[in-house]
């Protein structure tokens, strides 16, 4: 019996390779570019799974061009490049990898809230440059991180996680969410719940921790950064378009905020000019970015399209009704 066709947009990892081609026939996106919309319609066209990147967008245009796909497997926990909608109308299987990447995630998060604060960036450039003299009272002066108030933005597991390693530093929590957690909850992580203008004028630090959705679209803009203080930093490791990046460049060069660090941005891989700036830290998309966390986002969409095939349930499936409907 002939395996079923699947197209995986990266070569993936050795573990994830192992548990598709088990099961699967794979054809593997291997160029160092990214695959192109031309090639991935092309190639498509026969398969009946796709793995896929946050970079490849899964919609009514892309389901056009593979009428025998069956599953859409994203490697991220998020999958604002997903139309849900549009996979359910087709019958095709949507699914993504949570869990596996928030303790790795939150350590990032806070490996940026450090860098802004202790100017890490700015720092390291000296030290590369040739022109440090040495010691000197006022070089660098950052801010301090211990016992400061953390505000995190968006408090599902990833906040939960950055929440918690707060305690090391002795800092005070304050979170905001669309919808509050139970008490028991806040008491676990010693955080307490602010609404969000309470939150934007009390917190030396936010973290922002939400899904791409109408309602976070610009969530910081003109007015919110109004609303933080003039000694704050902002930390993004959730979606780009979250921000409001020319609001961000307006709030950073009127010194209405202190910084920035950011990992995700508006228009990926486009960096806006005004971003590049000694009080921002900027990194590529990279917050996932262990070899054990990446490995195992590999194997998680891998064993959600080998369940599909299987006649089983996806353990991530983000439509369940399609399989009903079959």
């Amino acid at each position: 019996m002939a395996k079923p066709k699947v197209l995986a947009t990266r070569p993936l990892f050795p573990a994830a390779q192992k548990i598709l081609d088990a099961s699967c026939d794979v054809d593997y996106w291997t160029k160092a570019d990214g695959i192109s919309k031309e090639e991935l319609f092309r190639r498509i066209a026969d398969k009946e799974g796709l793995v896929c990147l946050l970079t490849e967008k899964v919609n009514e245009e892309l389901l056009a061009a593979a009428p025998r796909l069956r599953i859409a497997a994203n490697v991220a926990v998020g999958y604002d490049n997903i139309t849900v909608a549009d996979c359910t109308k087709r019958g095709v299987a949507a699914t993504n990898t949570p869990g596996v990447l928030d303790e790795t995630t939150a350590d990032f998060a806070w490996t940026l809230l450090m860098a802004v604060a202790r100017r890490l960036g700015e720092g390291e450039a000296l030290a590369r440059s040739g022109k440090w003299k040495g010691w000197d009272l006022d070089q660098l002066v950052g801010a301090d991180v211990w016992g400061k108030t953390l505000g995190v933005i968006g408090f599902g597991r990833i906040g939960r996680a950055v929440a918690r390693r707060a305690s090391g530093f002795q800092m005070k929590v304050i979170y905001h969410d669309a919808v509050r957690v139970p008490l028991d909850v806040e008491r676990g992580f010693h955080a307490e719940y602010r609404d969000l203008n309470a939150l934007l004028a009390e917190a030396d630090f936010i973290s922002v921790h939400v899904p791409l959705l109408p309602e976070t679209r610009g969530l910081f803009n003109d007015k919110t950064f109004a609303q933080m203080k003039r000694t704050s930093f902002l930390i993004n490791t959730s979606r780009g378009p979250v921000v409001d990046e020319a609001a961000l460049v307006q709030a950073l060069e009127s010194k209405t905020i202190a910084g920035a660090a950011l990992d995700v941005y508006e228009k990926e891989p486009l960096i806006a000019e005004g971003l590049k700036r000694p009080n921002v830290v900027l990194a590529p998309h990279i917050a996932s970015a262990s070899l054990e966390t990446r490995t195992k986002m590999a194997c998680m969409a891998a064993e959600n399209v080998v369940a599909l095939f299987k006649g089983g349930k996806p353990p991530n499936i983000l439509n369940p009704e399609v399989l009903k409907a079959r």
